[in-house]
């Protein structure tokens, strides 16, 4: 799926807003939407952002591309189930949170071992930030989708005393988007 109008212009103004920091290294989901958005940002740093498969977005199975109220109505067991627990139950075919963690932790890991006391720009989306700032901030996740808010191109940032040792510093900032 690519970028909305709306989706391209969030992307340009969180470019804009980031023009002065100096990014040591960038990062993204392989999702061309994700690194559409990271190109944006990146455009004025002359950075190309790691396309990294670990930073997809969680796959929702046989949902996939349905919207939220066609899912609640065809499936409305399997949605009670996923709604109850999303970090250990999935949809046929889907993944769990806890497969986002897996997959999204270490990666994060070695994205920060590589430039420990850099700035790091990292792209991902949605439920994927929201398990891995539950993960790196020490907060339970078995309600990431109801603890943690991330709007689209929202402004995390973390800062490490080291690899493991993350502080949030600004979450789901998206003051560079009033207007829209």
């Amino acid at each position: 799926m690519e970028l909305s109008d709306a989706g391209r212009e969030q992307a340009r103004r969180l470019g804009k807003r980031l023009e002065s920091v100096k990014f040591d290294a960038a990062y993204c989901s392989d999702l061309q939407r994700t690194r559409d958005t990271a190109a944006a940002i990146c455009a004025g740093h002359g950075l190309t952002a790691t396309p990294t498969p670990e930073l997809r977005e969680i796959n929702h199975g046989h949902w996939e591309g349905l919207a939220h109220a066609d899912v609640e109505a065809r499936y409305a067991q399997e949605y009670a189930r996923w709604s109850a627990d999303p970090l250990t139950f999935a949809p046929p075919g889907g993944e769990t949170g806890l497969g986002v963690l897996a997959r999204a932790m270490p990666a994060m890991r070695r994205i920060v071992e590589g430039h420990l006391g850099g700035q790091i720009l990292v792209v991902a989306h949605t439920a994927t930030n929201r398990l891995l700032l539950c993960g790196l901030l020490g907060i339970d996740p078995r309600r990431y989708r109801d603890r943690l808010e991330q709007g689209f191109a929202c402004l995390n940032i973390l800062e490490y005393a080291t690899a493991t040792e993350a502080r949030g510093v600004t979450i789901n900032d998206t003051s560079h988007l009033d207007g829209m």
